[in-house]
């Protein structure tokens, strides 16, 4: 039996799209349904329903994807059980949030590239509902992003949120303490519209009854960092990214009486019996585990 077969039928199952198999397997649609249909034929059974236009698998498709499961990750312990002992490709397609990427994702590839010697990474940084869109149409093998992506195929995990906090331009903003009702008539720079931290920081400051100049919403951190440090505004961020982020000149940390609501960080991945997605994230749970003891031990 075709395994490249077998390994169609598992995607197309999966994703519920031949269009999305096809993407993720970079086939076309064509020779995604000629390897599922020769797969059919040798089986001697119709795996999938084409009576109408919704996706649905056959009484006897949904028997074979727990086989096809199996299989590819048969496949994928024998490469590396019986192999020379030689370092094996590792790739990975992953999704972040710019928050994430200015806090410590770079330090965690750059351990995944000691540890894993060959490996091929697909980075992708997007906004959450971007990133929960791709995973959930397969193209992309895990995400860390604020929300968790609920879909069939796909497990979710919460990390330790991330500390928000407000910060200056230090040469306007030098105060060693600030009152929330300080920030009012001043521009504040945040996350997108919508996002938890824009939320956020709209309920605090009218829980304060402080109006603020104006609120922009702004996707990226760098574009943030450099409004504040041209005199811009202040700008609400995790504290991880600023601490890597207070050697850029005129950038500070403001101590403030208000303390902003976490942001809440969330790894999602796609089961995938074919590739070592599920070793990678577990990876990366170690290794914030690391960060998390050594970080006590300095505080």
């Amino acid at each position: 039996m075709n395994l490249r077969f077998v390994e169609a039928f598992y995607w197309v199952a999966s994703l519920r799209s031949v269009t999305r198999a096809a993407e993720k397997l970079h086939l076309t649609q064509s020779a995604m349904s000629s390897r599922v249909a020769a797969l059919e034929e040798e089986l001697g059974v119709l795996l999938m329903d084409r009576s109408d236009k919704r996706f649905k698998l056959t009484v006897a498709g949904a028997r074979f994807l727990t086989y096809a499961k199996r299989m590819l990750e048969l496949q994928r312990q024998l490469k590396t059980e019986m192999g020379s002992g030689a370092p094996m490709e590792v790739s990975i397609r992953l999704g972040a949030i710019e928050s994430v990427l200015h806090s410590w994702l770079i330090l965690w590839i750059e351990q995944l590239r000691k540890d894993n010697p060959l490996l091929e990474l697909e980075l992708t940084v997007e906004t959450t509902p971007v990133l929960l869109d791709q995973i959930r149409r397969g193209a992309l093998d895990a995400v860390f992003a604020a929300l968790p992506a609920p879909a069939e195929g796909i497990r979710s995990q919460a990390l330790a949120p991330m500390d928000m906090v407000f910060v200056g331009n230090s040469k306007l903003h030098r105060k060693r303490h600030y009152a929330l009702a300080d920030f009012a008539e001043t521009d504040i720079l945040t996350f997108q519209r919508g996002s938890q931290p824009h939320v956020t920081l709209l309920d605090v400051l009218r829980q304060g009854q402080v109006e603020p100049r104006r609120v922009h919403t702004i996707s990226s951190i760098s574009a943030m960092v450099q409004l504040v440090q041209g005199g811009f505004g202040i700008a609400t961020l995790p504290r991880d990214a600023v601490q890597r982020m207070l050697a850029f000149p005129g950038l500070r940390a403001l101590a403030c009486d208000t303390e902003l609501r976490p942001l809440p960080i969330h790894l999602s991945y796609r089961e995938d019996p074919s590739t070592p997605v599920e070793s990678v994230t577990r990876s990366a749970l170690a290794f914030l585990e690391l960060q998390a003891e050594r970080n006590k031990i300095t505080t």
